[in-house]
């Protein structure tokens, strides 16, 4: 066991640096409910977390633990995998009688090969996906309590019995897929200690009547999301015979995957397979399938258990019920992929004898190697949306994220080429026309063309909260459109109360029209929402600093933003304002320019405010000299201008 563990952590051992990917930022970042244990069973609605209480309450603990700092959510996930793989071993070797040292071996092969194989992935690095391996091991958990407690009496018996119902719940309030795992115990009783449904009903009866409650806490959860907000269900806008008809072959796609892994993909997109005479054909053979399953169950009872546990995990997600927003998705084969290693394994061990063990170990082996090469492209948003793109060209979603990653690099042209390649996939795809007007902006004299695809995105999706937020960023840079702006932040929060950006950038608008004491409220909103915020704590120094009698409360807020983001030139320069302002601390706000000088060299205000303050310490030379850099990288700074004439007429 001690093994498995190992090998897993090894195999992941780059993974704890990983950023927060796609859904990981409106269910961890933006989740404001993770910021306090008790609001976390009530997770928000539009995201991964929605009626998962119990997902949304771990991710709260790694709140508690990190904050937004990804390595204790890594760190969660991957001792929940470890976990499930050790309870897989540990049923497994019990299934198996008499329970030798070769049983002892197949159950140590199986886990070794399940936790390692790649296909897990994206159910351990990518955080969110957390939803799959916490469900999983409480799934593992329900079945293998369950076993002990057939095993054992009297007190232990019951013990055992009530942590298999315990495991169950949480399983259901964990993710949907769940839904099977009362089936799934009643068939292993009927399979291995029974031998009958009827034998195996009314002896254990009450903890069947437990298991089956288990339900009522799916189907509350269920309704509360309301089809996961559009994008599950049959009023989802996709057919139940053309995602079928995409199911067919993604499943055959699974089990491709499952024995060589060699091409993963960690977004297949939206597009759906139409129908023809290939999906036919996979209808077929997958109807083929369910019915050697059905014979097996009655003739081949161990066979037709596995096969069973492998439909009935898929069959949620990968059936006739659609999942518009991920038609496709591998971290599906979490747990279906347990009976496929169990065959595998167990075909080795049959045919090859003594020597199954080694080479289940160098399948593991192999399996470790794709694992740890697969870990790396996770590393970066750019690498593994980079890796999607290229995989799957045809995906808008994943053009749009690699343009989103390369924006927050810096790299504004090569994104817009990103999201004006999802638009010509997708004209009506409002993100992307979002996306692109965020980037425009940020290049010179492109406001205007800014706007015009940000309004588009809002005609597309009027209740675009983050298209609003984007545009009022837009008109709050052009000139005599603040009041626009503010209506713009406004209508973002109108339509998101929680979204801390809007009310930052509320905040800052109110700041810019001088409404220092309305600004207040909005910036204290954006820290109470995301305290880890650096420039919140900056914005609302800047309010407090033109208040009168709040001076130190500027400053401390400056200072928190420092400690926050040590390499934040713009809190370093506004902290400086703050200490020039305050008697005898001149020196101090002299380090500070400098220090935001250092950091962004072409800062042109800091070199004006630097040579202020050199003025005031009576160095006419030097503030002459920063005056006239702060001129050359900012031709019309009036207040350079201004202050080097002063400078001029006094001399040096």
């Amino acid at each position: 066991m001690a093994g498995i563990a190992a090998a897993a952590i090894l195999a992941y051992s780059r993974t704890f640096q990983v950023p927060f990917l796609y859904d990981d930022i409106p269910s961890i970042v933006n989740n404001p409910t993770l910021q306090h244990l008790g609001p976390a069973l009530w997770p928000p609605a539009d995201s991964t977390v929605s009626g998962r209480p119990v997902l949304n309450l771990s991710l709260a603990l790694n709140f508690a633990a990190s904050g937004t700092s990804v390595w204790s959510y890594h760190a969660a996930n991957l001792a929940i995998h470890v976990l499930a793989a050790l309870v897989l071993f540990g049923t497994v070797r019990r299934t198996l009688v008499p329970r030798t040292v070769l049983a002892a071996a197949v159950a140590f092969s199986v886990s070794l090969v399940w936790v390692l194989h790649p296909l897990q992935t994206e159910s351990v690095t990518y955080v969110i996906q957390r939803a799959e391996s916490l469900m999983g091991l409480l799934y593992l958990l329900t079945l293998y309590c369950f076993i002990r407690g057939a095993g054992a009496a009297g007190a232990a018996r019951i013990l055992w019995f009530s942590l298999s119902c315990a495991a169950c719940f949480l399983g259901m309030a964990t993710k949907e897929v769940m839904i099977s795992a009362p089936l799934v115990v009643l068939l292993y009783d009927r399979t291995f200690l029974s031998g009958s449904f009827p034998k195996s009903l009314r002896a254990r009866p009450w903890v069947y009547a437990g298991l089956a409650s288990s339900w009522s806490v799916l189907l509350v959860l269920v309704l509360s999301t309301h089809g996961r907000s559009g994008t599950a269900g049959f009023d989802s806008g996709v057919s139940w015979s053309s995602y079928g008809a995409t199911e067919m072959p993604a499943i055959v796609h699974y089990l491709v995957l499952s024995v060589w892994p060699g091409r993963l993909v960690f977004d297949y997109g939206t597009a759906l397979v139409p129908l023809s005479p290939a999906t036919v054909a996979y209808l077929v053979a997958f109807s083929v399938l369910a019915a050697a399953v059905v014979w097996a169950l009655f003739k081949r009872p161990v066979l037709g258990f596995l096969g069973f546990c492998f439909v009935v995990i898929l069959a949620p997600s990968s059936s006739v019920f659609p999942v518009a927003s991920e038609p496709i998705a591998e971290h599906r084969m979490y747990l279906a992929l347990i009976p496929v290693a169990i065959l595998v394994v167990a075909g080795m061990y049959r045919w090859l004898g003594r020597a199954a063990l080694p080479c289940s170990l160098a399948v593991a082996a192999a399996l470790f190697a794709t694992t740890f090469r697969r870990n790396e492209v996770f590393r970066t948003e750019e690498g593994i949306w980079g890796d999607t793109v290229a995989k799957r060209p045809g995906n808008e979603r994943a053009h749009n994220n690699l343009g989103d990653a390369l924006d927050s690099e810096g790299r504004i042209p090569e994104a817009i080429a990103q999201f004006r390649e999802v638009i010509r996939l997708k004209p009506d795809y409002a993100e992307a026309h979002s996306n692109l007007g965020n980037a425009l902006a940020k290049l010179p004299g492109r406001l205007a063309e800014a706007a015009s695809e940000l309004e588009l995105a809002l005609r597309l999706k009027p209740d675009f909260a983050k298209a609003h937020n984007n545009l009022g960023s837009v008109f709050a840079k052009t000139p005599g459109r603040l009041e626009a702006a503010v209506v713009q932040f406004e209508d973002a929060l109108r339509l998101r109360p929680d979204y801390a950006d809007a009310e930052n950038n509320l905040g800052n608008a109110l700041v810019a029209e001088g409404r220092f004491a309305a600004a207040i409220g909005p910036l204290e909103a954006a820290l109470r929402l995301n305290p880890d915020s650096a420039e919140a704590h900056s914005n609302l120094g800047n309010c407090l600093a033109r208040l009168p009698g709040r001076l130190d409360e500027a400053i401390a807020q400056y200072g928190e933003a420092l400690r926050l983001r040590p390499g934040y030139a713009n809190a370093h320069n506004n902290l400086g304002s703050a200490l020039a302002r305050e008697g005898g601390r001149l020196n101090e706000a002299v380090a500070q320019f400098q220090e935001a000088i250092r950091l962004r060299p072409d800062y042109a205000d800091a070199h004006c405010n630097l040579g202020m303050a050199f003025g005031s310490e009576g160095r006419m030379a030097a503030a002459a000299a920063e005056f006239q850099e702060a001129l050359r990288l900012q031709p019309d700074n009036a207040l350079a201008a201004r202050m080097l004439a002063g400078v001029s007429r006094i001399g040096p």
